[in-house]
């Protein structure tokens, strides 16, 4: 999928069940102040390589207003493509008792009805479709005969069936469709009316397996849905109304335009006290609709609802029975047992026994039992694809390049390699995307090339292209501008630096060394750029399996408790301080990422482990931290890529060191600042990056 948004004017937002700041009047406020047109979000969302891009607004405008009256409104629906009105469905509506009920039926739209309404409100529905799944082609936003309308940005890995030639919109519009509409009680989802539909759009939603955002208009109840996947694996930004816009808004992504023109942007340091967009918080929320008498205004009552599925709770809630080891817990015959419980909870995991088949082999320790789950969540994301079904010869294959990786060389990177490479045909050639600000020097780039031959020796009928992307950062103005709004509402100097790399390593545009003679032995540094749809990226692992530094320091302050509170919170905080960003700012390039590591299935085997097998923070870095996957890199042959150690990708592409120099002066007056921490200057910082680096450049 590629991207989605809603634009609401009209009405009146009740938030008050959310528990959030409303964003209410303060005595001293510093707002952005948005200004841009549907066109720049339009914009926005072409640049995601969408194949299509649609539109449909929803009119609900007030009829008739005396006194002592029933509220009477009609509803309009009109398809909007590229801003041509294509095609227009009307029906009216009483507003009673916080409910609609149809008066007469489809009527013909009146010429004036949805132009110039006495009052109402405008619903904006866009989709954004890169469509990786399926063969026939659709657009966006979807609309079924019920007039339900959906616009969607994800994919399906489990829970709801989809077809091998099936596509997971769609089949995830039919499965809403057969949702009760009955109004919730506050706090609940439970069903107020007599409904003979066993399940609600909450029950759906909670069993999606797989990154997705969704806008959702259910025209039966006039409530409109939307939210994100429990762990923010796809972005979705919100602007709840305030005082200087009173619109209701939610976007994949961020227009550039609301980034640099507008008055009241920023404090006197030059930063913003408080962001337009935010980024909403994982979960499904709803929109209910009644009509204040007064004025004629719609007044929406928000509301969260609770995941309904059991097992993700557990997911959600991070609970780990076995935290502290005992004496007895490293007993061969405890840890057999053990194992065997292990055993009977993956084989409960119908998802991840259902991609192939059984288990290939017996599996008797932890990392044979996680390496069987990565393997299974790689297959989930790189199979059954339309990209993969159109195509039938040989050649064409290897020409596409479908899947890449974002590549450091590193431990997590080297494993979605070696798995990829089980997954996929040896005809299809795999990109490996490396960014570098400091050429050939970069510990990233050192880490790649060693990484491509250990490849190369477990797995050498694969071709592995090696997609060297050299940057300099002071001749990246424009792109620091444009990063910047893709990174929106993150605004840290380590956030764009992270953002910076990302964004260049998929857009895919570097060098590779291609073969000059037959027997291979002479090479020469081309032109290359990927064109691969689907990206593979490693988040979520150094979060699950204490990858990170304060991880040590976490279990040196605390021991084993306050590691697993730590990553606990890495983990419930991810879509706020990863996942949106790096989503928005992969799929500005045309590309969807996947987190083979985020898997459900990955999630609950490596939390139903005692964390003594996941992690040994007793031993050195490179050893202990993230153990069992250590283990799993040496069961795939990667020895070498199993002893390397963390090293996150704005050090190992050391983006971070120039950026230190260009803003800070030098490394050393960067760290005395903390500058990871620090919010940027948006002036100052693209000002310095059009005169270049600063001429102190001590360490």
């Amino acid at each position: 999928m590629c991207g989605i948004a809603l634009i609401v004017s009209g009405i009146r937002l009740d938030l008050s069940s959310l528990h959030v700041d409303a964003k209410s009047p303060s005595p001293h406020p510093v707002h952005e102040q948005l200004q841009f047109s549907i066109d720049d979000l339009k914009a926005a969302l072409r640049r995601r390589g969408p194949d299509s891009l649609g539109g449909v607004k929803i009119f609900i405008s007030s009829k008739s207003s005396n006194p002592g009256e029933e509220q009477q409104f009609e509803c309009s629906i009109e398809r909007v493509d590229d801003g041509v009105a294509v095609q227009s469905q009307n029906d009216q509506y009483e507003m009673k008792i916080g409910c609609f009920r149809s008066e007469n039926g489809w009527i013909p739209q009146s010429e004036n009805s949805c132009s110039s309404p006495i009052s109402g409100a405008e619903f904006y529905l866009l989709g954004a479709t890169l469509q990786l799944r399926g063969i026939n082609p659709i657009v966006q936003p979807l609309m079924d005969a019920s007039r339900n309308i959906l616009v969607y940005n994800g994919e399906i890995f489990g829970g709801i069936h989809v077809e091998y030639q099936g596509n997971d919109a769609e089949t995830l519009m039919l499965a809403l469709q057969n949702c009760c509409a009955c109004n919730f009680s506050l706090g609940t989802n439970t069903c107020e009316g007599e409904c003979k539909r066993e399940r609600t759009i909450v029950d759906i939603l909670s069993i999606v397996q797989g990154p997705w955002s969704i806008i959702y208009w259910q025209d039966s109840a006039k409530t409109l849905w939307f939210g994100r996947d429990a762990f923010g694996r796809r972005s979705l930004l919100v602007h709840w109304p305030t005082v200087e816009d009173s619109r209701f808004l939610l976007s994949s992504v961020s227009p550039a335009s609301s980034m640099f023109h507008g008055a009241g942007l920023e404090d006197d340091n030059g930063t913003c006290e408080v962001s337009f967009w935010e980024e909403l918080p994982c979960g499904i929320y709803s929109i209910s609709f009644d009509a204040q008498r007064t004025d004629g205004f719609l007044v929406g009552e928000v509301k969260r609802h609770e995941w309904t599925n059991e097992s993700l709770k557990e997911l959600v809630e991070w609970k780990r029975t076995r935290i502290v080891p005992e004496p007895r817990d490293i007993s061969t015959p405890y840890l057999k047992d053990l194992l065997s419980q292990y055993e009977s909870h993956l084989a409960c995991l119908p998802n991840l026994l259902s991609v192939s088949g059984s288990i290939q082999a017996p599996v008797s320790t932890p990392a044979e039992i996680l390496l069987e789950a990565l393997r299974k969540s790689l297959i989930r994301r790189t199979s059954l694809y339309r990209i993969f079904q159109g195509t039938t010869s040989a050649s064409r294959k290897t020409e596409l390049g479908p899947v890449a990786i974002l590549f450091s060389g590193g431990l997590d990177s080297m494993i979605l390699a070696a798995l990829l490479d089980e997954c996929l045909d040896t005809c299809y050639e795999i990109d490996l995307l490396n960014v570098s600000f400091d050429g050939c020097s970069a510990p990233d780039r050192i880490s790649a090339k060693a990484g491509v031959k250990e490849l190369s020796r477990i797995a050498p009928l694969r071709r592995w292209k090696l997609v060297e992307i050299d940057a300099d950062l002071s001749n990246l103005t424009s792109e620091t501008k444009h990063v910047m709004s893709l990174i929106n509402p993150a605004n840290t100097y380590m956030d764009l630096n992270i953002g910076i790399a990302l964004w260049l390593a998929s857009g895919g545009n570097g060098w590779i060394y291609e073969s000059i003679d037959k027997d291979e032995k002479f090479h020469q540094r081309v032109k290359y750029k990927s064109e691969a749809k689907i990206l593979l990226v490693g988040s979520g692992a150094d979060e699950q399996c204490a990858g990170y530094g304060r991880h040590r320091t976490k279990y040196r302050q605390g021991g084993w408790h306050l590691l697993n509170e730590e990553m606990k919170l890495d983990i419930q905080r991810i879509w706020k301080r990863n996942l949106g960003r790096d989503d928005r700012c992969i799929a500005d390039n045309g590309k969807e990422a996947r987190f083979p590591f985020l898997d459900e299935d990955v999630i609950h085997i490596l939390l139903a482990f005692p964390l003594w097998e996941v992690t040994d923070l007793e031993k050195p870095a490179g050893t202990g931290d993230k153990k069992i996957l250590r283990e799993v890199a040496k069961l795939l042959g990667l020895h070498e890529a199993g002893a390397l150690p963390k090293r996150a990708i704005q050090f190992g592409s050391r983006i971070a060191r120039e950026s230190n120099r260009k803003n800070f002066g030098s490394n050393r007056a960067a760290n005395q600042a903390s500058a990871g921490s620090v919010k940027f200057n948006r002036q100052s910082v693209l000002v310095m990056t059009c005169q270049g680096s600063p001429s102190g450049s001590g360490q």
